[in-house]
């Protein structure tokens, strides 16, 4: 069983938690709880083959980005998340993205899935789906619309990242190589 550490970042407010919450012990947060960091198990199983995740739920907050680049360098993949409701909130994936990017290493593939939240809040919606589908051609990566409260989408995300991620790390991993057999 392949066990990924996946990292959860985004602008403070976006739906983070809500997001992990949901995949994790699949209730809603209803109230709004600024986290300083929350770690989280689950075993995923998907396309027959189960995976153990560790879910790190990071803080939106600007006090607490200073911790990010500690976050992208343990984390085997990312779940980057804006609002649908809040257009400001995709700048701050792409600042996430391009921080990566740096760190990770630019010719890498490193597994990322972008998460659109809230997308139950019809009537606030703020980033039309042309913006989204741009944005996904340009940096060629998904990205899903979601709504924690309706769970829509959720699973999804994480099954695309695992995905991801076993391509990803088997390549690197490659078959096992046996040093020399030595006999005294």
């Amino acid at each position: 069983m392949g066990q990924f550490n996946v990292v959860v970042l985004g602008a403070g407010g976006v739906g983070k938690s809500a997001l992990t919450v949901r995949f994790i012990r699949d209730e809603f947060i209803e109230n709004y709880d600024p986290t300083i960091e929350e770690e989280y198990r689950r075993a995923i199983t998907v396309d027959g083959e189960t995976s153990s995740l560790e879910v790190l739920d990071t803080s939106g907050a600007e006090q607490f980005t200073s911790m990010h680049e500690v976050y992208i360098k343990a984390g085997k993949g990312f779940i980057l998340v804006f609002s649908l409701t809040q257009e400001t909130s995709l700048k701050e994936v792409d600042y996430l993205r391009k921080q990566i990017f740096r760190i990770k290493g630019n010719d890498s593939r490193v597994p990322i899935v972008i998460a659109g939240t809230k997308l139950d809040l019809v009537n606030e919606r703020e980033v039309p789906t042309n913006t989204i589908q741009t944005l996904a051609s340009r940096w060629q990566l998904p990205f899903y619309e979601t709504s924690a409260k309706r769970n829509w989408h959720i699973d999804d995300i994480f099954n695309d990242l695992v995905r991801q991620m076993r391509k990803q790390y088997r390549q690197q991993d490659g078959p096992k190589k046996r040093g020399p057999c030595v006999i005294m």
